[in-house]
């Protein structure tokens, strides 16, 4: 008896999971449409949801995503290596090209350097210390030279909490990856979502080479921390009206929508700084398909001139700036 209640509370359980990552059921009362992820129908989002619970479970096993966004699909073992290879100068660094990745940066041994979305280029910060720095050595400051394809005037360094110095490029702190193991080696392209080889221009390498430039991404902001932008860099909102569970909008008269701009459907392979996998599309009441993250509609907002405004942030107690994770910004 007590092991058929065992199975059937999983069997809920199972189905809520899947229930949570749908974004709410079917809907087709007014202001309310079906829920896809971009590029699929909701039955493969469906049908989606049970795989990716099963490849979730199996990436928790092996330990990868576990550490904060800096998790190694590769572990910390013998992978980890130690001396000069991860954790010497970088002497002159070179611009490699993959074709997937396009053009990316590495050291003078052919060793793949990576920039993490959680650090700040302006001011240069690092957000990478102790389990993350073993795993992502930080490349010291010392004998860096820009090879060919590199401005030098590009090249900096950033002093860590530990007080050594570390180099960066277009203000972004430059690491390896650990998991890398020889020359040509990008084994750490995407892991957590979060760190990139890294680009001549600063940028993460791979994203314009998957065919354009970023649609969504996070820009660091004084007052309200990490909040998301479009592709143009200006703030992405979300409205306290709309309905995540089932998904809804709210915003549907000709006075909300021309103050408040639903941001265009984006393409996954072209976001950076967030989880893309929470990342989906919605059809919105005129046929339209609107941006979605986390299960909430987006939004840009007409009284911000330019990329780093926040004008439309608490307007009516309603609309707000939206962090990396989803949540309303200043909360």
């Amino acid at each position: 008896m007590e092991k058929r209640r065992q199975i059937a509370f999983a069997g809920v359980s199972v189905a809520m999971v899947m229930l949570t990552a749908a974004c709410g059921s079917n809907d087709t009362s007014a202001g309310s449409a079906n829920v896809q992820p971009v590029g699929g129908s909701s039955q493969a989002a469906s049908a989606g949801v049970g795989a990716s619970a099963s490849a979730g479970a199996g990436a928790a096993a092996a330990g990868a995503g576990a550490t904060g966004g800096y998790g190694s699909a590769a572990g910390s073992g013998s992978a980890a290596g130690s001396g000069d290879s991860k954790t010497g100068a970088a002497k002159q660094l070179a611009v490699k090209t993959d074709a997937k990745l396009g053009k990316f940066v590495a050291d003078s041994a052919g060793m793949t350097l990576y920039r993490f979305d959680e650090d700040t280029p302006k001011p240069a910060k690092s957000n990478c210390n102790d389990a993350c720095a073993t795993k992502w050595p930080p490349v010291p400051a010392d004998d860096a030279l820009a090879g060919a394809g590199i401005d030098s005037s590009k090249l900096g360094k950033v002093k860590r909490a530990d007080g050594t110095e570390q180099l960066t490029l277009e203000g972004w702190p430059v690491y390896r990856y650990a998991g890398d193991t020889k020359a040509g080696d990008t084994k750490g392209q995407g892991v957590g979502g979060t760190w990139n080889a890294l680009a001549p221009d600063g940028k993460p390498a791979g994203k314009k080479a998957a065919g354009g430039a970023l649609q969504l991404m996070v820009s660091n902001n004084a007052d309200l921390g990490r909040i998301m932008v479009d592709g143009k860099g200006m703030t992405v909102y979300r409205f306290d009206k709309d309905s995540a569970w089932p998904m809804k909008t709210a915003c549907v008269d000709a006075a909300c929508l021309d103050k408040w701009k639903p941001v265009k459907a984006v393409d996954t392979t072209k976001v950076a700084g967030v989880d893309a996998s929470k990342v989906t599309s919605f059809k919105r009441p005129d046929g339209s398909k609107q941006a979605a993250f986390d299960c909430w509609l987006l939004y840009t907002f007409v009284g911000d001139k330019k990329p780093g405004d926040t004008n439309g942030q608490g307007v009516k107690g309603t609309w707000f700036a939206v962090t990396d994770k989803g949540k309303k910004a200043g909360q």
